[in-house]
C-alpha cells in the first residue's frame, strides 16, 4: 500500500499546548550554578556551598523536584568512575548526575547532555573561581528546562538528561555515560549535546541571534576501513546517522514558528576542537553538538578580570537568555519527535544496477506503523521525494539508482518520524563454493 504525503507534513510537531521555555528560569538556574564559585571536576565534593559536589547535589535536587511534579516520572541516578590523564595525573573520580524519564520502551533512549564542570585560565586550578556561565551552565539549564516540559508528556523511548563532569579533563563524563549505555545494552537513537548555548555576541562584537550551529560527523568515527570504503563507493558520506540526525534537527526547527535557523555544520566539531558528543561517536551512537553561532573567546576558560579595558571571564551578564530559550525549544521539539517515533530502520539497502528501477528494502522495526522511503538526486544534499509503505520493500520504477540516493525512516501511528537510515548497496550473500562478481 503506497501513499503520497505532502512535503510540509514530513516533520510536523504535535500542536498540544506546551509551556514555552522560560528565559527567566534559565537565568535563575545559571546564576545558581555560578554561585558555587567553581565547578572544576577536582574541586571540593564535601563543601555544601562551593565546588562540584555542591553543584551536583543541587542538579540532582532539581531533577527530583521536577520528578515530583509528574508523579515520579523522572528518577535520578549518579554514575561514577575513576579516570587518570594529563589533566589529572593522580587520578580523579568523575561523577555524572542523570535524570531518567522512562518510556514505554525503556531500553531505547534519547539523550540530552551537557557538562556541569567549569574551569578558568589554568585547567589545573581546582580552587580559584570559575563561573562557567555559558560554558556550560547554559547547557545544564537547558537540560532542566527540557525536563520541565517533557516530563508533562509520556514517550515511547526513555529520555536521559545527563549533567556530566570531567569534560574539561578529557570528555570523561561523556565517556562514562556512553560506555554505561553500551554496557547496559541500551539502544541509543540520538544524543543531543549542548555546550555553550547562551551567548549571541562574538569575539568581533558582531551579534548573531537568529541561528544556532549543530555539528555532525559524516564518515563515522566507529566505522571500519572496509565500511568506510563501502560508504565511499555508495556515496553516503553525507548521510551517516549523526549527519541524518543534524538534518532532522534542521527540518524540525524549520516547522517551528519563530525558531532559530539551524546551521548544520558538516564537521564533527569546531575546527581542531572537540566536545562531549565525540565520546558517543566513538561507540557508533548518533550524536551532535549544539553551540552558539557567535563565540567570544575572551569569555571561555578565562579568569574573571579586566586588562587594558578588556573584559575577560565567563559571566552571567554576557549571556542572552531569550536566545538560550530558543535553543532549548529546538531540543525539546526534536526530543519529543524522536522519543515518540520508532528507531531508525536497520539493514537498509538498494539494488538496481543496470536497471531503470530501484528496489529499496530494510528490516522491520518494532513499533513502526509504516515507513517513509526518501530519495533525491545525487547532486542534492536534502531529500526531495518520498513515498510511504507498510511493508519492508519498495520498487521505484524509473528512478535510476545511478542518479539517486535513497533512505528509509520509520513512522509511529501518529506520524512521528525517526531519523533517516541511508541505503547502501545490497551485499550479496555467499555460500561455500560460490563466487560473486
Amino acid at each position: 500500500m503506497l501513499r503520497l504525503i505532502p512535503a510540509l507534513a514530513l516533520f510536523a510537531t504535535p500542536a498540544a499546548a506546551q509551556d514555552a521555555p522560560s528565559p527567566q528560569r534559565m537565568k535563575a538556574d545559571v546564576e545558581r550554578m555560578v554561585r558555587f564559585g567553581t565547578r572544576h571536576t577536582a574541586s571540593s565534593t564535601t563543601d555544601p556551598r562551593r565546588g562540584i559536589g555542591a553543584a551536583r547535589k543541587w542538579v540532582q535536587g532539581e531533577f527530583e523536584r521536577i520528578g515530583r511534579t509528574c508523579g515520579g516520572c523522572i528518577a535520578t541516578e549518579a554514575i561514577a568512575r575513576d579516570f587518570t590523564g594529563p589533566r589529572a595525573p593522580q587520578g580523579l573520580n568523575v561523577a555524572n548526575v542523570l535524570g531518567i524519564q522512562k518510556g514505554s520502551e525503556p531500553g531505547r533512549v534519547v539523550m540530552l547532555v551537557a557538562h556541569l564542570d567549569s574551569r578558568n585560565s589554568d585547567v589545573m586550578d581546582a580552587v580559584g573561581d570559575a563561573p562557567g556561565a555559558n560554558d556550560d551552565a547554559s547547557g545544564v539549564a537547558l537540560l532542566l528546562e527540557a525536563a520541565r516540559a517533557l516530563s508533562k508528556e509520556k514517550h515511547k523511548a526513555t529520555i536521559i538528561y545527563g549533567a556530566l563532569t570531567g569534560e574539561e579533563q578529557g570528555l570523561w563524563g561523556a565517556t562514562l555515560l556512553a560506555e554505561t549505555a553500551r554496557d547496559r545494552g541500551w539502544t541509543v537513537d540520538a544524543v543531543l549535546s549542548n555546550d555553550m548555548v547562551g551567548n549571541t555576541v562574538g569575539q568581533n562584537g558582531v551579534r548573531i541571534a537568529d541561528r544556532v550551529r549543530v555539528f555532525s560527523e559524516g564518515i563515522r568515527f566507529a566505522e571500519t576501513l572496509e565500511e568506510q570504503r563501502r560508504r565511499r563507493g555508495d556515496g553516503g558520506e553525507d548521510d551517516g546517522p549523526s549527519r541524518a540526525l543534524a538534518k532532522a534537527i534542521r527540518a524540525t526547527a524549520a516547522t517551528m514558528p519563530g525558531a532559530l535557523e539551524v546551521f548544520a555544520v558538516r564537521r564533527p566539531d569546531r575546527f581542531g576542537r572537540g566536545g562531549d558528543h565525540e565520546a558517543f561517536l566513538r561507540l557508533g551512537y548518533p550524536a551532535v553538538r549544539f553551540t552558539v553561532a557567535a563565540e567570544n573567546y575572551d569569555q571561555q576558560h578565562q579568569n574573571v578580570r579586566v586588562e587594558n579595558g578588556r573584559e575577560y571571564g565567563d559571566t552571567v551578564d554576557k549571556m542572552d537568555f531569550d536566545y538560550a530559550a530558543k535553543v532549548t525549544a529546538i531540543n525539546i521539539a526534536v526530543t519529543r519527535r524522536l522519543a515518540g517515533a520508532p528507531s531508525a530502520p536497520a539493514g537498509v539497502s538498494v539494488d538496481g544496477a543496470v536497471s531503470t528501477d530501484s528496489t529499496v528494502q530494510w528490516q522491520a522495526v518494532p513499533g513502526a506503523a509504516r515507513y517513509r522511503v526518501h530519495w533525491r538526486r545525487n547532486d542534492a544534499q536534502d531529500w526531495t521525494d518520498h513515498r510511504e509503505v507498510e511493508g519492508t520493500q519498495l520498487v521505484l520504477e524509473d528512478v535510476i539508482v545511478d542518479d539517486h540516493f535513497f533512505g528509509v525512516s520509520a513512522l509511529s501511528a501518529d506520524g512521528k518520524e525517526s531519523i533517516v537510515a541511508f541505503a547502501g548497496r545490497t551485499v550479496p550473500q555467499t555460500v561455500p563454493g560460490s563466487t560473486t562478481r
